[in-house]
Parts: C-alpha cells; structure tokens; sequence
C-alpha cells in the first residue's frame, strides 16, 4: 500500500484520538482504517463544500480518493490474519451514477428492499460474516418514513494473530493506581530481546512502548504514558513511533534507573549470559460504539449533514445527504494472541532447582499497572488497522485456579 495512504489513515486515527474526550476511566477502541475508505467512497462522489471537507479529513485529494481506497482495501485483503470487506446497499429506487458505482471495489453492491426487518437482518448478516461473528450488528439505524435509508456504506475489519511467544497467566494486582488491590488476570513472560522496549517524548512527556509480535504480519504495541497524561497524546505519541516520525531509544541504549513509564532497567545475577525483557500487563476486553457525527468536522462530515439539499451528485441525481455514520469495535488481548474487529457503516439519507548464578547481566522490567494504550499496526506498511485505551483490565476469573508463579516449573521463562 502507498505510503501516502498509510500517512493518511494514520493521520485520521491521531486526529480522532485527540478529538475524543478520552480520560483515565474511560476504555475505547477504534479502527480509522475501517472508516477513511468509506470517507474516501463519499469524496469521489461529492462536490462543493463537504467534497472540500471530506478531502481535508482523508489528506488526500478528492479526485484521488476512490482509486486509494480500492488499493488500500485490496492490500488490507491481503494481510494474512486479517479480513477486509466493504458493501454498499442502495434502495431499488435509488440511481447510482455509473462512474461512481465503476469505482467500487469489486463485489460491493447490494439492495435496500424497504422493509426495515427484511434489511436489518441482511446488514447484520454481513456485519457477523465478515468479522467471523466478534460483531453481530451493522451499527445503522432503518427508520421508516420521509427519513428512510436510500444508501448504506459499510466497511467491516477482523483482525486474529497469535503471539510468536505466548504469556503465562497469573493472578495479579497493580502496586498503584486505580487496578490497586484487585485481582486481575495478567499476562507475564521473559525475553532475550530488549529492542522489544522502547521510550519516547512527547507533547505529554515520555512513553514506554512495548512491541508485541503476532505471527500474521501485524503485532500490536502497549504504549504507557507518564502519570495524568492525556490519553489522546499517549496514543498520538505512540502511533509517532510506530510510523517512526518520533524518535525512540530502546532498552538496550536506555540509562540504567526509571528511564521510562513502568520501566526499571539495571542489571542482575543471572545463571544465564543473556539480556532479560521481564514483562506484565493486564489481560484486557474492550468494546465501543462511536457516533462520528458527534464530532463530524474531524471525519469531514459537516456539510454533508445539512438535508436541505444534496452533496453527492457523483453518486447518484437523488440528493443526497449523510444521515447517520457509526462504529462498532472490539478488542481482546489475552495469553495466546489478540483479536479486533470493527464494523462502520455510513448511511444516506432524503520452576527447576534453581543452578547458581554466574552472569551479570542487563535486565529491564516493564509493567503496565495503569491506564494504557493499544496500536495494532501493520509491521511492513506501519498503517496502524486499530487503537485503543484500555481503562478497565480483565478481573481474574473465580472458577480459576491459581497456582502462582513460583509453584509453575516455567516460572523463568513465562515471566
């Protein structure tokens, strides 16, 4: 895919983290690469004042907008783990303009019938076929009357990887912050591979950010900021790390001490000569529906509001006009690997004995023991596929039972 693309996308999802009002407590995730291609599908079609606004919001030109996101979905499509799909549903009644329809990405089109349970069960169908049932409804409303749906836009986006080194699950709480004192179901492992953490500045002062490798091409990184920091530019600074527009030192380079948020570097006996990467996190669950038109200047959606006349005149000789535009997202980061979806949808409406140690060697803990970040991001193009922020962590389960680490005879090499 272009790297002018991958910019872009990127560019949407820093700019609705930053328009969100993100706070410690408040858990999301987000997918701006299931929403930039239908934002792109409208630009072709538009003119005047929302084609302007909508091309400010992609970072692209209008008249290049239907041929990126054809190639963008068709390089998605091609992520191993992933699935990519998008349909476009019209009324019968509704004309489609030939060259816009000529642009869709192939296998697209469906039809409206009208009937609000007849469509709804046909929406919702596809919303749980392409996203392997993680999101069981297309998030539009079917309203009957003069406000009736003539167009819906759909882009759905799965995403399934297992981690090339899975965790060890423990019960555990956080020494500080809002998880202290609760049993929560964490995730440890050790590494040789320090370059695995890294710190970086930004607007809101230093991140620690954590690289998890999945095995399909996409790895997902935890990205930790200072205490207070603002969620908006924790994730802004870690999508600049990933996309490499912010520079960052890994713990291989990194001053011995605190250098970074939950990260203690120093050195240790050891009876092995190799670094150590010691890492916890929470297990975590999220879920969001987002409304884009409450804040649709980011999403370049404001003009396309106003129903008193039409903006889409590539699209059909029917005014038309944007009547709704939401997203239904899921996350999960668990022991074996991290799964997320997201469906958007545009309508248009009229331990061993222990041997004795003889090394001493470079040792760096990383612990995400508050509030967080997530990125799932493309490994050779960095276009980040979806984020988060993760505020309520997975409690650990009653039924389980719990061992500890120290009974568990990989005690060294899970944690």
């Amino acid at each position: 895919m272009r790297n002018s693309t991958v910019r872009a996308v990127n560019r949407l999802t820093a700019r609705w983290a930053a328009a969100s009002p993100l706070g410690d407590g408040t858990h999301t995730v987000f997918t701006a690469a299931g929403v930039w291609p239908l934002l792109a599908l409208l630009a072709d079609g538009a003119a005047g004042p929302a084609r302007e606004e909508l091309a400010e919001a992609l970072g692209i030109p209008a008249r290049d907008a239907a041929g990126a996101a054809r190639e963008l979905l068709a390089a998605l499509g091609g992520v191993r783990g992933l699935r990519a799909a998008t349909g476009v549903w019209a009324r019968a009644d509704l004309p489609l303009e030939e060259t816009w329809s000529a642009r869709l990405p192939p296998g697209t089109r469906g039809t409206l019938t009208g009937d609000a349970e007849t469509d709804r069960k046909a929406l919702d169908g596809w919303a749980a076929e392409h996203t392997d049932g993680l999101v069981e409804r297309m998030p539009v409303a079917l309203p009957p009357g003069p406000g009736a749906v003539l167009l819906v836009l759909a882009c759905a986006l799965a995403l399934r990887l297992k981690w090339i080194q899975p965790f060890q699950d423990f019960c555990g709480s956080a020494a500080e912050g809002p998880w202290q004192g609760r049993d929560l179901l964490m995730l440890g492992r050790t590494t040789s591979l320090l370059d695995r953490v890294r710190v970086a500045h930004g607007p809101a002062g230093a991140v620690t950010v954590l690289d998890m490798i999945g095995d399909t091409g996409v790895d997902v990184h935890l990205v930790l900021g200072e205490p207070g920091a603002r969620p908006a530019a924790v994730i802004g600074t870690g999508i600049g790390v990933v996309d490499r527009t912010v520079p960052a030192t890994d713990a291989r380079s990194l001053p011995e001490g605190s250098p970074g948020p939950g990260l203690l570097v120093g050195r240790v006996l050891s009876d092995r000569p190799e670094t150590q990467l010691r890492v916890v996190t929470p297990a975590f669950e999220v879920r969001a529906e987002h409304d884009l038109l409450a804040r649709p200047g980011v999403f370049g959606l404001t003009s396309a509001l106003d129903t008193g006349h039409g903006h889409f005149p590539g699209i059909s000789p029917r005014p038309l006009a944007v009547g709704s535009a939401r997203q239904a997202a899921l996350a999960r980061f668990h022991a074996r690997g991290f799964e997320a979806a997201a469906v958007t949808a545009i309508g248009a409406v009229g331990g061993c004995a222990m041997p004795r140690p003889r090394y001493r060697v470079r040792r760096a803990e990383v612990s995400f023991h508050r509030p967080f970040a997530f990125l799932a991001v493309h490994r050779v193009s960095r276009l980040v596929l979806a984020s988060g922020w993760v505020a309520e962590p997975l409690p650990y389960p009653e039924h389980q039972e719990y061992e500890g680490y120290e009974d568990h005879e990989d005690y060294d090499e899970a944690y």
